[in-house]
């Protein structure tokens, strides 16, 4: 089903960027606004947006598409050039490619086409999927519910002898039983030194006492993502750990306390930078404090230094500020934050408070 006020902001943000016409790829944005998920793989999964309101959606057969009403459908052969039917609709001139479009459907369709120049496409919708309407809000806190959930259940599950693969594992069954969708991703579980790396892949590192566990568990529910990080320790916590921990969640509070509408997303990470700077864990703070999610785990608006954007309501993304020292340990607390009218909403409920499991 075409979302029609979604094709409209769509439409307007091409207006305002002067764009005629524009190639959207992305899976994500045609599930955003035709509610059609197909992963093409290897095969060509298009739609065409031209300002006049004319949607064409070209697929594969094996897609097994049915007409939609508000929009064309062209359903190519299997084995044949789908860039045929895509160089008989497009407009002579400037048209917009979204960044996911495969470099080998562009020079395809250039060859056929002479007559297109080709542009950076992808600001239209995704400046209509940066903030989230009703509807996909309350899939957003409903997955991050579920998420809730599933951390309190893993934390449950830690025990002596345990791997970073077994919890992993069962994260992802914990996902599954509470109706998620397949995750592309896997899960981010890092014992003792390995949290020291921001992005550990979990492998078979056993569980030792006094080891800080990173559980940044994420997955798609409803095809929208939920995002959080907690930490929990193995029957010791040591004082310098405590104090790394306790300077962490002061700085994801001390962001969270000043998101609002209006003000510039660097803001955010700037607060929580800060504290972590005063008590001398700034040069371990090595990444932005957070990305935007919905349709993809990482998407607009970065939550970052550099970047200016002003925080609008309807935003979501992510407050992870972290400290990571190489050879020792790391730290990181994640929520999922909405921006509102006058201020945020945080989607996790999980406590942020030290939790020690007794082996």
């Amino acid at each position: 089903m075409l979302k029609q006020r979604r094709l409209a902001r769509v439409i307007e943000n091409m207006e305002r960027g002067h764009l005629e016409q524009i190639i959207v790829s992305s899976k994500e944005s045609i599930y955003y606004l035709t509610e059609i998920w197909v992963d093409p793989f290897e095969r060509m999964f298009a739609l065409y947006i031209h300002r006049n309101g004319r949607v064409v959606l070209f697929g594969n057969e094996l897609f097994c598409l049915k007409p939609e009403e508000g929009m064309e459908t062209v359903i190519g052969k299997d084995g044949l050039n789908p860039l045929i039917d895509l160089a008989a609709v497009v407009q002579p001139g400037k048209i917009g490619i979204d960044k996911s479009w495969e470099s080998r459907y562009l020079i395809g369709l250039l060859e056929l086409r002479h007559d297109l120049v080709p542009v950076n496409g992808s600001a239209p919708v995704d400046f209509a999927r940066l903030q989230k309407d009703d509807e996909e809000l309350e899939i957003m806190r409903h997955a991050s519910r579920v998420n809730d959930s599933v951390m309190q259940s893993a934390i449950a599950l830690i025990h002596e002898g345990a791997t970073e693969n077994e919890i992993a594992g069962q994260v992802e069954k914990l996902f599954a039983k509470n109706g998620a969708d397949r995750s592309p991703e896997g899960q981010i579980v890092s014992f003792g030194v390995n949290a020291a790396n921001p992005h550990h892949e979990p492998n078979n590192t056993v569980l030792r006492r006094e080891d800080g566990i990173v559980l940044d568990i994420f997955n798609p529910i409803q095809r929208y993502w939920c995002d959080m990080t907690r930490m929990v320790y193995f029957d010791h916590v040591s004082d310098e750990q405590k104090t790394a921990y306790e300077a962490v969640k002061k700085a994801n509070l001390a962001a969270e306390a000043i998101i609002r509408p209006g003000l510039p997303m660097c803001d955010f990470d700037r607060a929580a930078r800060k504290v972590l700077e005063d008590a001398g864990y700034g040069k371990y703070f090595t990444h932005r404090l957070g990305h935007g999610c919905g349709l993809e785990c990482h998407e607009m608006p970065e939550n970052s230094s550099s970047n200016e954007m002003i925080a609008q309501p309807g935003m979501v993304f992510s407050v992870e500020p972290g400290a990571y020292l190489p050879g020792q340990f790391g730290i990181r607390i994640e929520d999922l934050v909405v921006v509102t009218e006058a201020g945020c909403e945080v989607l996790n409920k999980v406590p942020k408070e030290i939790t020690v499991i007794k082996g």
